[in-house]
């Protein structure tokens, strides 16, 4: 059974982006529009793996993350983000961050850093 994801960014077309291109190697279970959300739909989902935005409205990505790593230390978070600031990237990385990838990205940079964050493949 592949592993379950939740994808978690502000914009729509980046969660369709996001989620077709790992849609073959994991189930995912959900999608939040921001931090939030983010943090309910995991409550509700308990996935292995969320891909995480870090700019967002109402609960950012870092603050999201934190609170998911809080409750649940084990659950895999890949930051997908177009922040390439340094700064914010060691925020995330502070808070728990499991990896993370720049947008755009090439879909074999995506899946590698998700079986690199998860320990195990999900391509192929």
């Amino acid at each position: 059974m592949p592993p379950s994801a939740v994808v978690v960014d502000d914009s729509a077309f980046q969660r369709t982006v996001v989620s077709e291109t790992i849609d073959d190697h994991v189930e995912i279970v959900g999608t939040a529009e921001n931090g939030r959300e983010a943090i309910k739909v995991f409550a509700e989902t308990e996935p292995d793996l969320l891909t995480m935005d870090i700019m967002m409205p109402k609960l950012n990505g870092i603050e999201a993350l934190s609170a998911i790593k809080e409750r649940s230390p084990e659950t895999t978070v890949v930051m997908v983000t177009s922040v390439s600031q340094k700064e914010k990237m060691r925020e995330a990385a502070k808070a728990g961050a499991d990896g993370y990838v720049t947008k755009p990205f090439e879909t074999e940079e995506l899946t590698a850093e998700i079986d690199d964050a998860l320990d195990e493949p999900v391509t192929g």
